[in-house]
């Protein structure tokens, strides 16, 4: 998700992804969100995907939180 260019410059770009198309590693913003979460696991739960986040900034063990999203739920996507 990185377009470098001859030069050395990497642009991030940001893509529109199902909650289905998540996996531990990417970074995301959820709906109705400004900054953006590590996400550090993703496994299937009743009534949909539950993923453990972190702030993309913040990998302390506390700062953990678990959410739930429908399969249908769109999300951004930002490249690291």
């Amino acid at each position: 998700m990185k377009s470098v260019f001859p030069d050395g410059i990497v642009l991030s770009v940001e893509a529109i992804i199902l909650a289905g198309d998540v996996a531990a590693g990417d970074v995301i913003v959820l709906p109705d969100a400004r900054d953006a979460v590590l996400v550090k696991q993703v496994r299937l739960g009743q009534g949909g995907f539950i993923l453990k986040l972190v702030p993309a900034d913040d990998d302390r063990p506390g700062a953990e939180r678990l959410v739930t999203l429908t399969a249908g739920i769109r999300l951004r996507k930002t490249s690291r």
